[in-house]
Formats: structure tokens, C-alpha cells, sequence
């Protein structure tokens, strides 16, 4: 498929259907998709994940009814979630279910009061992080990655686009390259994310960092990379953003649910730098020979600033 047909017709990654998610990536699935059903979708959703023993009990018509939506719905969002069909979704819901009752998880609300013991504020991070964690890790697509990952260590020059939270992770991404001698650059200021887009060609990277997805100051440039020809990458919490549409490569991150004292901008960014740890340490495998020496070279160079001075007699 060429890339206009792909921008056209907004094609998913690599083309062809993707296997379906493992039973412990359904969760983190309705964490990321919900926010972008239709509200009847949503109810399914997100029964399927607070009962999956309950709900893969359930013919299409039983979930439906509980629901208080249709059976079309229910296949609808079964498909949505990444299954051929409800029968998938149910053998997938079982498998969860088992999962769970071999090992729950403590029950422990992430929902933080302005008078909660900082104890309790430690623990409820604690247990976000680690979630957000794990369901990134749980749904990303190996795949998807591995091919970012090829592009990233053959490229010509990197080019990172983010603002805001996801700079600081673009900032984080470009350094670790500089670290094992490629040549990276992080763009924040949009003006000259767009000016060095327009010069990238085929042979070069661009990855955009946004967890909306719908930034325009992250879309634009990578639009204007993957028009230039460049390998394109989004890193981003909405599989079905905008952002997508000029990605070669989309790689999805999970989040935590948003509360009022952290919003979505604090806990993507958990996600966001586990997905650039991937990368990073991909390309240093695959570029091993010339980055172990570089990482070395610049431990060494930086060595003297780690040094406590000694002092006078």
C-alpha cells in the first residue's frame, strides 16, 4: 500500500488485520480506546472489563441486554478492541478472568484527596505508575516496534517532535541517541519543527510524541515529514488520532485515569518514557558496535562533573 492510499483511506500500521490482543492487553485496550466510542460503545467496554468472568459467561444477546445496547454494538466494539468477532472477545474475556482470580492485584483507588496522608498519596502513585506500566507494556505492538526500531538505526538523522510533557520525554529520546552517537534533535518551538520537517528525506526519522494525538503543533510537522518522504513514528495514547494518519509506525501508550490533581499530561508521560527506553535500548542492540564505544566515550567525558571536589586541608 502506498503511503497516499494509507493517508486516504487511514489504514492501520503494517496493513492486514493484526492478531487479536493477549487477555491481559483487553484492559489496557478499553483504558485507551473509551475515550474515543460512542457512549453505547463505552457501556460494553467498559463492562467487559470491570466483569470479565461475568460478561464472557454472556452470549452477544446477554451482553447486549446488560448493556442496554444492541448486538450489532456489542460486535462493533468487540472489533474495535481488536477481535474478529464476540466469540474472540469471550475466549479472551475468560482468559483475563483466570488471570485475575490466579493473582489479583490489591484493590487500590488512584483517585487522590487534597487530605490524603502523603502516605497514601505514595502508595496511590505507586500503584498508578505501575499500572500505567503495565498496560503499555501489555498492548504495545512488538511488531510496530521493532520496525521503528530498524528505521531509528539506520537513520540518516532523527527528528523528535513534542511539547509540553511529551517535549520533556522528546528531550529525553534525542539525548539517549546523542549518547550512542546518532544524530537526534528534539523540536519543541513548532516554527522550527515545521522548517526542519520541510528537510528531512527518505532515509531520515521523524517521531511525533503527543498523547492526544490531536496537537497540532506535533501533527503538522510530522505531516510535513511523512510528505517528504521520512520514516514516520507517533507515539501516542489514541490509536485513531489524527496524528496516526502520517505515522508509518504508531506505537500506543497507556495512561492512568485523570484525576484533578494529575491530569493526563503527568500520567502519559509514565507510558510515553517506557516506550523511548525501548527504542533507546533497540537501537543500541542493533547498533552495538559503534554505540557501546560512544556511550563509553561520553560517560568518560562527563565523569569529571560527577566528582565531589576535595577539599583544602
Amino acid at each position: 500500500m502506498t503511503r497516499e492510499v494509507k493517508e486516504t483511506f487511514g489504514s492501520g500500521p503494517g496493513g492486514g488485520a493484526p492478531a487479536p490482543p493477549a487477555p491481559a492487553a483487553l484492559t489496557a485496550r478499553v483504558r485507551t480506546l473509551a475515550p474515543s466510542m460512542t457512549r453505547s460503545m463505552q457501556r460494553v467496554a467498559e463492562a467487559v472489563a470491570d466483569d470479565p468472568a461475568g460478561c464472557a459467561a454472556l452470549t452477544v444477546t446477554g451482553l447486549a441486554e446488560l448493556t442496554g445496547t444492541s448486538e450489532a454494538t456489542v460486535v462493533r466494539t468487540a472489533r474495535l478492541l481488536g477481535y474478529p468477532g464476540y466469540r474472540d472477545l469471550r475466549l479472551a474475556l475468560a482468559g483475563l478472568a483466570a488471570q485475575q482470580q490466579s493473582g489479583r492485584a490489591p484493590a487500590i483507588t488512584t483517585d487522590i484527596a487534597v487530605d490524603d496522608p502523603i502516605a497514601d498519596v505514595v502508595a496511590k502513585l505507586a500503584h498508578d505508575e505501575q499500572q500505567t506500566l503495565a498496560d503499555t507494556a501489555a498492548g504495545l505492538d512488538t511488531v510496530q516496534l521493532a520496525a521503528a526500531v530498524t528505521a531509528l538505526a539506520g537513520a540518516r538523522r532523527t527528528d523528535v517532535y513534542g511539547v509540553g510533557a511529551s517535549g520533556l520525554v522528546a528531550q529525553d529520546l534525542t539525548q539517549k541517541l546523542l549518547r550512542i552517537g546518532l544524530l537526534a534533535h528534539a523540536h519543541s518551538d513548532p516554527h522550527l519543527a515545521v522548517t526542519n520537517a520541510v528537510q528531512l528525506r527518505p532515509g531520515d526519522v521523524a517521531i511525533a510524541v503527543t498523547h492526544s494525538g490531536s496537537t497540532g503543533d506535533v501533527v503538522e510537522p510530522l505531516r510535513v515529514a511523512f510528505e517528504h518522504g521520512a520514516t514516520t513514528v507517533a507515539v501516542t495514547g489514541r490509536p485513531d488520532s489524527p496524528v496516526t494518519q502520517y505515522a508509518d509506525h504508531v506505537l500506543t501508550t497507556s495512561t492512568a485515569r485523570e484525576s484533578e490533581l494529575r491530569p493526563a499530561a503527568m500520567s502519559s508521560r509514565t507510558g510515553q518514557l517506557l516506550v523511548v527506553d525501548c527504542l533507546f535500548v533497540g537501537v543500541a542492540q542493533r547498533t552495538y558496535e559503534s554505540a557501546a564505544p560512544a556511550l563509553s566515550a561520553s560517560y568518560e567525558a562527563l565523569a569529571h562533573r560527577h566528582r565531589m571536589p576535595r577539599k583544602g586541608p
